[in-house]
């Protein structure tokens, strides 16, 4: 017997095994799962499972497509940086082949789709447009002083237009107000929704955060004493007669606000010559005390989105109103609406009660409570809510962090980045405002 050297039939049937095994090899069907740019792809493969006579794989790949293979962790592995369709070479040897011999061939495809972000357009909105404001917005309100015992809390808002304005150079319709009055200590925060079917929504969601803000202002000192007395007696006793005293105080505070905006939005479409529904645009809107014995808040709602106080030890939550939609679904109502502005619709709309304390008071727009809570009955859910707050922390790796402990600019600027994450099929505009 010569080593190494296969005799005459010995040669024929090695042939034959060789050919059985190419055979095998570009008969056995193998595909991989489809990746994405510059997200990881980890996809398990070992070769024996698929053909127990291969001894060994090699793996050959263009370097764009960033992927290798793993002998050790029978892996193939990466980041992919370039999308498109990529052929990957498998070299096979068979277990008892010759030494010396060439491995056998096997093609492959893998496909690498684009990351769907890089699709989308970034075109400013026009300086020149009607009504024109910034894509983005953010702002940091102190709240309180320095020494009063409980942490001093900060409000903080950020809004975003959506990529789907953005992809067109549209502008943004959302909006937002933040407001401590320093000789009270009531703050108001309110945040707005321009409907997108509107032409001029961005400057109704604009008039109605300022308008509230203006009213809140005026008549928050001018029934302070009032107010503060029936909100201490309804905090002894939560009686009926107790909270209709402080609702119907409320009413003339933030009901009397909402309509007040809606009024403002009405001037501005006659003065313009516009249809009022023009103009159309979402509110809510919060007003809030910290006493001694806690907080005191109250709400105001319509339209879609969402009001939260929400406490992460011992788990709270209460939702402040209701998203309420139109007759057919994706519709939404809106302050600009004349059967929103009856009083006894008004009043139905208020919200409020006492609280010890919280973790946040959260005021949104539906470009977040869409994504981030899918339903509105999520929106009661508290599991869902320690998620958000998770994310607002940046424990979601896809996401920017906002510095809650440092608060002031870095977590205004970190909240708007926030609202930047990424959500399939939901590119609206976001807006939201946190009192921590």
């Amino acid at each position: 017997m010569i080593t190494g050297t296969a005799l005459p039939d010995d040669a024929a049937r090695e042939k034959a095994r060789d050919e059985a095994f190419a055979a095998q090899v570009k008969g056995r069907h193998i595909s991989f799962p489809n990746g994405k740019v510059n997200h990881p792809y980890t996809v398990p493969f070992d070769a024996e499972t698929l053909l127990p006579e291969i001894a060994e794989v090699c793996f050959e790949a263009p370097e764009a497509l960033g992927l290798a293979y793993d002998a050790e962790q029978k892996q193939i592995r990466g980041v992919p940086s370039r999308a498109g369709d990529y052929k990957i070479t498998l070299l096979c040897k068979r277990k008892d082949g010759v030494e010396g011999k060439p491995p056998i061939r096997k093609e492959v495809t893998i496909i690498i789709n684009p990351d769907p972000r890089s699709l989308w357009n970034h075109i400013p909105t026009s300086p020149e447009v009607e009504y024109y404001k910034p894509d983005e917005d953010r702002a940091f309100v102190k709240v309180g002083a320095e020494g009063e015992g409980e942490k001093r809390r900060e409000m903080i808002a950020a809004s975003r237009r959506g990529r789907s304005h953005a992809h067109e150079g549209r502008p943004r319709d959302d909006d937002f107000a933040l407001h401590f009055d320093e000789s009270t200590g009531w703050c108001t925060m309110v945040v707005a929704d321009g409907a997108g079917s509107a032409n001029y929504s961005r400057r109704g969601a604009q008039l109605a955060c300022q308008t509230v803000v203006e009213v809140c202002q005026t008549l928050i000192p001018e029934q302070k004493d009032r107010f503060e007395e029936a909100i201490a007696v309804f905090e002894k006793e939560k009686s009926q007669e107790n909270r209709n005293e402080v609702g119907k105080i409320l009413y003339g505070i933030i009901g009397n606000a909402a309509f007040k905006a809606s009024k403002s939005v009405e001037k501005e479409a006659a003065l313009k010559g516009c249809a009022v529904k023009d103009y159309a645009t979402t509110l809510l809107l919060a007003v809030c005390k910290r006493f001694e014995f806690g907080w005191f808040i109250g709400a105001f709602w319509v339209g879609d989105g969402g009001i939260g106080v929400y406490r992460t030890e011992p788990p709270f939550l209460k939702v402040m109103g209701e998203p309420d939609g139109g007759e057919f679904a994706g519709q939404t109502r809106f302050l600009t609406m004349p059967e929103i502005m009856q009083a006894a619709e008004i009043y139905r709309r208020l919200r409020f009660d006492t609280y010890p304390d919280f973790t946040a008071l959260v005021l949104m727009t539906d470009g977040v409570t869409d994504p981030k809570f899918e339903t509105d009955a999520n929106l009661h859910r508290i599991e869902k809510w320690h998620a958000l707050w998770d994310d607002l922390h940046g424990k979601n790796e896809d996401q920017a962090r906002v510095d809650f402990a440092s608060g002031g600019e870095e977590a205004a600027e970190g909240l708007l980045e926030w609202l930047n994450f990424w959500s399939r099929g939901n590119h609206d505009d976001r807006t939201v405002a946190i009192l921590f």
